[in-house]
């Protein structure tokens, strides 16, 4: 079963080997990755990793991030989606969307819609959010999605934020 996620504005789609292109584009961007503690992509080689750990996710998780697009124009926005860590037992929201389009509510719209997924979908007990310090918009991301602070704690080798949202707390 693949997941396919919808909000009024989006359609959220599994990571396939034709979003190379994409991943490669939005990584490039040094403004993009700045905050995420990952390397600026030199070549769509680069991708594959990212690609490869996706398609695991998604076969034995039933989660993954996942290829945003304009509804409308079918336009590739960036990611979004969760991602769960074997090793802590956390599922953590995560988003990564061109600077074209930040400030947009895209980051918002489709964490809500994963939030939803993990919470009614997957029947997650609570889904956390980490963010570097310096990493303001995502923050304020976090606490329109109703998530709210837990710790400090390293996010990509940099002093970070832990968030987090109980399925209890969730609307």
């Amino acid at each position: 079963m693949a997941i396919e996620l919808e909000t009024p504005r989006l359609v959220l789609k599994q990571f396939c080997d034709d979003d190379i292109d994409h991943l490669f584009e939005l990584n490039s961007d040094f403004d993009v990755v700045k905050y995420t503690g990952d390397a600026v992509n030199t070549s769509p080689e680069d991708v594959l990793p990212s690609l490869e750990r996706s398609y695991h996710q998604y076969e034995h998780y039933k989660s993954g991030r996942l290829s945003v697009f304009d509804k409308q124009t079918g336009e590739y926005l960036g990611w979004c989606g969760l991602r769960y860590f074997p090793e802590s037992g956390k599922t953590d929201i995560g988003y990564r969307f061109h600077k074209r389009h930040w400030g947009k509510g895209y980051a918002t719209e489709s964490s809500l819609a994963c939030l939803n997924y993990g919470f009614n979908g997957l029947n997650l007990e609570e889904i956390i959010g980490t963010a570097m310090k310096e990493n303001k918009a995502s923050i304020r991301v976090f606490e329109k999605l109703g998530l709210k602070y837990s710790h400090d704690d390293n996010c990509g080798c940099q002093p970070g934020v832990v968030y987090k949202i109980k399925k209890e707390e969730w609307k």
